[in-house]
């Protein structure tokens, strides 16, 4: 059948050439239909060129979008780690990811217009959303804030465009597309533990490599819907990242946070739920992840006012089962402070529910 597919499409493409080149070289050799003549060549001048059109219009929208972007995103070192920034404000702000800054102080920017460094300090940074705000000691001339989109309007299938400095390579530039919205992502922690949980991300096919964090996701806009944050990672590759599956932080909360942050210099409200409780994983007897026991309870806040006391063990949030720090995170990620909830959990063996309104982060 395949076979003969194969020549059932040949021998279509040799009718149609064959009908194409008929009055083609009747016209060449002064013979034939005018008709015919004028109706070949007209398919042959429309047809071509509709398609290059739609070529070179998008083309020159990547093109616009990068000329348009470009210069507001930067190349930040610190001490320790390289990655990227997007330019805030026209005060010098650069937001960037929490992770690019560590625990440094003071890094040297490097923007698409120069390539001297210039210095600039930590204003504020915000683990939990994996978010830090940097200002420049002196702005430059032409340096431009980019323009931050709505993330509500994200959809999948929109084209995007990744910028930053993967691999230290400053004003990279790679395309993919929005292939999914609302992902609950939790980052690998330094030490081998669990870093911040990020709710609402956007996940991209755009490549995301180590020096991307902090950049920017670009609209064909030339909005700025998120911040690629992370790559993840593949268990049989031994942790080597995943092609084609990024992340990024929506704009939605990257303006909330770093607002507050130029604002108020720090995060003022994080819209993030609670509990209020210090707690690790425990496992079962066959070395499986089985709930997460309370080692400390903040005095007043929601687990304390639920009842919840050192030494329980919570296996559910609402109707979802709890059996990691990372699970529970992420549960918790998708809820707002205020929200009313019931968790489940044993006390002495035996299983208890409580309601609990969220606090705040």
């Amino acid at each position: 059948m395949d076979a003969f597919r194969t020549r059932a499409r040949t021998a279509v493409v040799a009718a149609v050439l064959m009908c194409c080149l008929g009055p083609l070289v009747a016209g060449c050799s002064g013979g034939g239909s005018p008709i015919g003549e004028d109706a070949g060549l007209q398919n042959a001048r429309t047809a071509q060129p509709a398609a290059v059109t739609r070529a070179d219009d998008l083309q020159d929208a990547y093109q616009k979008v990068i000329r348009d972007v470009l210069p507001s995103v930067v190349q930040i070192e610190a001490r320790s780690d390289l990655g990227s920034g997007v330019v805030y404000d026209d005060a010098g702000h650069i937001v960037t990811n929490a992770h690019v800054v560590g625990d440094e102080k003071t890094f040297r920017v490097t923007t698409a217009h120069s390539e001297d460094p210039l210095a600039a300090t930590l204003v504020s940074s915000y683990p939990e959303q994996d978010l830090a705000v940097i200002r420049l000691d002196r702005v430059p001339d032409g340096l431009r804030a980019a323009r931050l989109g709505d993330s509500g309007e994200v959809e999948v299938g929109q084209i995007v465009l990744a910028m930053g400095s993967p691999l230290g390579l400053s004003s990279s530039v790679t395309q993919g597309i929005v292939s999914a919205t609302g992902r609950t992502v939790s980052e690998g922690g330094t030490d081998g533990g669990t870093g911040a949980t990020i709710a609402n991300m956007v996940q991209t096919s755009a490549a995301i490599n180590p020096g991307n964090s902090g950049g920017a996701l670009v609209n064909l806009d030339g909005e700025v819907i998120g911040i690629p944050t992370l790559a993840a990672v593949d268990p049989s590759l031994g942790q080597g990242a995943a092609p084609g599956i990024g992340f990024a932080i929506p704009a939605s909360m990257v303006r909330t946070v770093a607002g507050q942050i130029v604002k108020d210099g720090r995060v003022t409200d994080s819209g993030r739920a609670a509990l209020g409780i210090t707690a690790r994983t425990v496992v079962d007897a066959e070395h499986r992840a089985a709930g997460v026991a309370v080692v400390e309870v903040t005095s007043g806040g929601p687990a304390d006012r639920a009842g919840l006391r050192a030494g329980d063990v919570i296996t559910g949030l609402g109707d979802k089962p709890v059996t990691t720090i990372t699970s529970l995170a992420e549960e918790l990620a998708a809820m707002r402070p205020g929200d009313r909830t019931t968790v489940t959990f044993t006390r002495n063996g035996d299983e208890r529910t409580a309601d609990v309104t969220l606090g705040q982060q």
